[in-house]
């Protein structure tokens, strides 16, 4: 397990942060193990849009895409990538405007035998949330430390102190909660999300319909022991 906090974090709010567009519209970003890309959204029912190199024609693959729409369309654009991290590959899938991680019924068939964590904002307001699914359940999700749900709210408490996070509301003036977040997500996942990262990927991209496929179709990887 990693040892990241809140300050490794601190990019993502800095005028050239691969974060930034993002911020300001609305993002979701998903990591789920042992699922490659293809597999992913095979199984949420995406239509394969080629390959976008890096982030920045990402942004604007996804311009392009909500401009061909007089109003928001019915289907959103998802970025996939494959990136190392504990256990072996994860595919992290980043999203603007839409998101994975707000469709419950998306996120347990993509955790389906392993573990997907998300983060997202939607945007200016903004509403910030965390996810992290195991085995096709919903163990813990939360929009302000103190109210977390799931089925095990408690089970990442320590985590969360550990990167900056108080579980009892109470709040450290001295730490970004979003960087914190981040970091979060990272000792689930042993995934360093970087500028470089972000902005250097080649992304595989999927048009994901808002509506469910007729049946999902579950993933099998691995099992290995939750927190």
């Amino acid at each position: 397990m990693t040892s990241a906090t809140a300050a490794d974090y601190g990019w993502i709010h800095s005028s050239s942060s691969a974060l930034a567009y993002g911020m300001e519209v609305g993002y979701s970003l998903t990591l789920v193990r042992g699922v490659s890309p293809s597999e992913l959204f095979r199984i949420v029912g995406a239509e394969p849009q080629g390959v976008c190199e890096g982030l920045s024609e990402l942004i604007h693959e996804q311009q392009d895409f909500l401009g061909e729409y007089d109003e928001w369309p019915d289907a959103f654009l998802a970025g996939a990538f494959t990136v190392q991290g504990e256990g072996g590959d994860w595919t992290l899938v980043l999203e603007f405007g839409g998101g994975l991680d707000m469709r419950a019924d998306i996120m347990e068939a993509i955790s389906a035998e392993t573990r997907a964590v998300s983060h997202s904002s939607n945007g200016g307001k903004p509403m910030d949330f965390f996810h992290w699914y195991e085995q096709g359940e919903l163990r813990t999700t939360f929009e302000w430390p103190a109210d977390r749900t799931g089925s095990t709210p408690d089970a990442l408490n320590p985590l969360m102190l550990a990167v900056g996070l108080h579980p009892s509301g109470e709040e450290d003036p001295d730490v970004d909660s979003k960087a914190a977040v981040l970091a979060l997500t990272e000792r689930l996942t042993g995934v360093r999300v970087t500028q470089e990262l972000l902005a250097e990927a080649e992304y595989h991209v999927g048009e994901v319909p808002e509506e469910p496929a007729e049946e999902w179709e579950s993933v099998i990887t691995v099992e290995q022991p939750a927190p």
